[in-house]
């Protein structure tokens, strides 16, 4: 097995990520277009972490920070390069983005359906919040 390589994002990376979450992310979000993905780059060159092996993408992880909270979208990881520890690679290497920024606590948004996301977050050390709920309002149609 070759190396991993972990980098940030680039412009030039936006479509591959972009084709890559239809193959391996669950569930779509309304972000899932180029004009959002360039404005989170275009923000925060550092918070869409890519994982590579052989050249080819192989898992992502959106690790934002507001300057407040540390947030962990978009993990993850092509069907074929599962169980091979790059789940586990990206959110150590957005872990270590979050406690140089200053963060303290990172939270994970996560499928409720997705058993197997369940399972992956439980390893790292994660855990649900039961007494919290996400409330959302769309801006745009």
């Amino acid at each position: 097995m070759t190396e991993l390589r972990i980098r940030a994002a680039t412009p030039e990376d936006l479509d591959t990520v972009l084709a890559f979450w239809k193959v391996a992310a669950e569930g779509t979000s309304i972000s899932d277009d180029r004009t959002g993905v360039e404005r989170l780059v275009a923000r925060d060159p550092e918070a869409l972490i890519l994982a590579e092996r052989d050249g080819e993408l192989a898992g992502t992880v959106i690790a934002g920070f507001d300057g407040w909270r540390c947030h962990l979208y978009r993990l993850a990881v092509h069907p074929d390069h599962r169980r091979q520890g790059i789940a586990s690679a990206l959110l150590a290497a957005a872990e270590e983005r979050f406690v140089r920024l200053g963060g303290r606590r990172a939270d994970a948004m996560v499928l409720t359906r997705n058993e197997t996301a369940h399972r992956a977050w439980g390893a790292a050390g994660y855990g649900p919040e039961e007494h919290w709920r996400r409330w959302v309002k769309p801006l745009t149609d």
